[in-house]
This record gives C-alpha cells, sequence and structure tokens, in this order.
C-alpha cells in the first residue's frame, strides 16, 4: 500500500482523511517521520500556505505528501479570519478564543453568510496539484454542539438546521469543505493507481 505523509499531526484531521482515503493508501502523520520542527506558514493566501507546508516536508523525506490549509471566511467581516483562521485570537490562542473573536465581531451583524474553504497541496514525484473545497453557510449567535473542532460550533452549512459541531463525522464529511478537497484528492490518487 502506498504511504502519504500528512503535514499534520492534528488528530481530528487526520481521523478524517484516513477514514476517507482508509483501504486505499496509508496516510502518515509528522510524527510517523519524525519532524516536530514547526512548519512554516507565511503565506497570504490557503493556496500559499498549503504549497509551503507541502514543500517543507517533501524536502525533508522525499516522499509523497499533502497539506491542507483551511479558512473561515466570513462576508460581514471582509473574508476574516481567512488564511488567518488558527491564529485569529493571537499566536497562542485555542478555537474558543478564534470563536469569541468572531462572535464579539459579529454581534451587531445582521448578514451573517460565511465559507469554509480548504486547500490541499500534494507532492508526488516533485509534481506539485492543488484541490480545493468549500462549503456555504452562517455563522451563527452562539456555539452549538461538542463535536468537530475549530470553528465547528458556530457554523451552520447551508441547507441544515445544525451546527458542524452537531453532526456526526460521517454527515459532517458528506459536505464539508475538507471533506470535498479530500474527495478531489483521493479521486485523483485512485485514479493513478487504477
Amino acid at each position: 500500500m502506498k504511504s502519504f505523509v500528512f503535514a499534520t499531526n492534528n488528530p481530528n484531521k487526520l481521523s478524517e482523511i484516513r477514514s476517507m482515503l482508509d483501504g486505499h493508501f496509508k496516510v502518515l502523520s509528522l510524527k510517523d517521520v519524525d519532524i516536530q520542527t514547526e512548519i512554516p506558514e507565511t503565506g497570504d493566501t490557503l493556496e500559499a500556505n498549503a504549497l509551503e507546508k507541502a514543500r517543507f516536508i517533501y524536502d525533508r523525506v522525499k516522499l509523497p505528501c499533502f497539506s491542507d490549509d483551511t479558512g473561515l471566511e466570513i462576508d460581514a467581516l471582509q473574508g476574516r479570519p481567512g488564511v488567518y483562521s488558527a491564529r485569529y485570537a493571537g499566536p497562542n490562542c485555542s478555537p474558543d478564543d478564534n470563536m469569541e473573536k468572531v462572535l464579539g465581531e459579529m454581534q451587531k451583524a445582521t448578514q451573517r453568510a460565511a465559507r469554509f474553504r480548504t486547500v490541499i497541496a500534494l507532492i508526488e514525484d516533485e509534481k506539485e496539484t492543488l484541490f480545493e473545497g468549500a462549503v456555504n453557510g452562517a455563522i451563527l449567535t452562539e456555539k452549538q454542539g461538542e463535536k468537530g473542532f475549530g470553528y465547528d460550533p458556530i457554523f451552520q452549512p447551508e441547507g441544515e438546521t445544525q451546527s458542524f459541531a452537531e453532526m456526526s463525522a460521517e454527515a459532517k464529511n458528506a459536505i464539508s469543505h475538507r471533506g470535498r478537497a479530500t474527495r478531489k484528492l483521493a479521486e485523483f490518487l485512485l485514479a493513478s493507481v487504477s
């Protein structure tokens, strides 16, 4: 079975991706390939960050690898937090800190439209390929649900009555930004082995 390094140690992201590629490819974490250094994320777009992380890993392990970057883009905040979603409330902030900042900034907003976007950068045999997934929705007025991670408790996908944090992993993966980008990655990889 072919192995790919996923440039993350985030257990939530790993289990999401592994469940989607299960049985077809082995997905290794950074820990699995003994990379413990901080991976640079200096780009000002999701695409730039995803590529920067994937190149950093590929240069070190010379194994096929992929990396993702995800942003929550809120219309009322002119697209913020966007590329800065993970550290929106500051360098050592928690997901709760980030959600509190967004909810605070959205307190008086009547227009609550937002989208989650994920870009995955794949490097295989020195060839770079990008995959994007997006899901539209709205920012809730308060946190709802205990599942998921990141901004999931305050994001309700379009056409749904629950936040991402209230949905089962299967239901979320079926419509999520990361799920959509990962399916594109999976289709691309499976086409290469069929």
